[in-house]
């Protein structure tokens, strides 16, 4: 049995106390740059724009020779320049008057609207100035941002080294996916799907081979990993005669935390070996998720310098979600038109259950459950 099994809260508490944020840098092209985060403000090296240009396409005048200027009684301009949007203001011109308010008669030009100075015109530094923090220190960049850094003539960025996360995959009875399995073997899949999360996560996964359930075959692949931000064991978790992991980690360092109220997800581990942070996922996919979204996605966000704001939507339940009072139950759901519906409650090892879900409920421990009809927080998978 569990000797203690811990709260959710605790034990992501006890987690975020072991993840110091990275510090390692690296400086690379913005090209490769979306998604990471600034380690440093980018600091604009020029003016944008760098030139008095036309926001509008019409002609350039002096804004003080249209004064008066109305639809019954338009002023005529003898000295003007025909210009596009986005081209440059010739010199002498402060202002552009739009082509629906201009006509030309002849060589003569009537404006029937009144311009004030730099009226249509976007002037030098108007949307950034040189030596303005163009993105601060923190920022993760977007591609919007990434056309910006290009605009001011930024080529290279400063940004955090992403967070190194070692996965290891147990389990004698694993295969790779590429063989197929003989009756009581099954392909090694909680590896794609841990690393893929890593990744979307901001983290960059170290991923070891498949490593037999074995005490000592174990204890050497987490002391291979220990120069990682944080260390995934995925299964041999729970409290049977060939479930080493947690053992291991104790043996090595410090166990913080064995089970947890979470549903499914119970045979979850967490500690640390020499300052970095190890977590022992349950074998079966499903729980493994639970375990992921709960625990893992905010210490990677941490490490990586990100904020860990789940994407959420309102719905209602189709169908009441049973639950087990004193656990978080992890419950999938698909929606349509508003409404959430129940895909399995159960089923810690139906990896299509997630496929066919757009997100997750929380039961609180507290309840017995969520009634139809009730309105619930859908929090996205990603």
């Amino acid at each position: 049995m569990f000797r203690k099994l811990s709260s959710v809260g605790y034990a992501l508490e006890m987690l975020l106390d072991l993840c110091t944020p990275v510090d390692e840098r690296e400086r690379i092209p913005i090209e490769d740059a979306c998604g990471r985060v600034l380690a440093s403000d980018a600091l604009s090296p020029e003016d944008l724009p760098s030139f008095n240009r036309a926001a509008m396409d019409g002609y350039a005048v002096r804004s003080h020779e249209t004064r008066g200027a109305s639809q019954s009684s338009p002023v005529r301009i003898t000295e003007y320049a025909r210009v596009r949007t986005g081209a440059a203001l010739p010199e002498g011109f402060d202002a552009v008057s739009m082509l629906e308010d201009s006509f030309l008669r002849g060589n003569v030009l009537e404006v029937t609207a009144e311009l004030t100075p730099y009226r249509n015109v976007s002037r030098i530094g108007e949307d950034v100035r040189a030596g303005d923090v163009v993105l601060g220190r923190e920022h993760m960049l977007r591609p919007p941002d990434i056309a910006l850094l290009g605009a001011v003539g930024i080529d290279e960025v400063e940004v955090f080294t992403r967070p190194r996360v070692a996965v290891i995959p147990t389990g004698d009875e694993l295969v790779p996916r590429s063989c197929v399995p003989a009756p009581g073997e099954a392909r090694e899949i909680n590896s794609l799907m841990i690393c893929s999360y890593v990744k979307l996560w901001g983290g960059e996964p170290q991923l070891s081979g498949v490593i037999p359930d074995d005490r000592d075959a174990i204890k050497e692949a987490i002391k291979s990993c220990l120069d990682a931000d944080l260390i995934l064991i995925s299964g041999g978790t729970s409290v049977g005669e060939r479930d080493y992991a947690p053992g291991v980690l104790e043996e090595l360092g410090e166990l913080m935390v064995h089970g947890i109220r979470l549903s499914p997800g119970r045979p979850t581990a967490l500690g640390s070996i020499s300052g970095t942070p190890v977590v022992c996922l349950p074998g079966y996919p499903v729980a493994a998720l639970a375990s992921l979204y709960l625990l893992v996605r905010p210490a990677v966000k941490r490490l990586a310098h990100l904020s860990d704001d789940v994407p959420r939507r309102d719905a209602k339940l189709l169908r009441k979600i049973p639950s087990r009072p004193g656990y978080i139950t992890f419950a999938r759901v698909s929606l349509r038109d508003g409404t959430a519906d129940p895909v399995m409650i159960s089923g810690a090892g139906i990896l299509s259950s997630v496929a066919r879900a757009d997100g997750f409920v929380l039961v609180p421990e507290d309840l017995e459950g969520l009634d139809e009809g009730e309105r619930v927080e859908v929090h996205i998978f990603e």
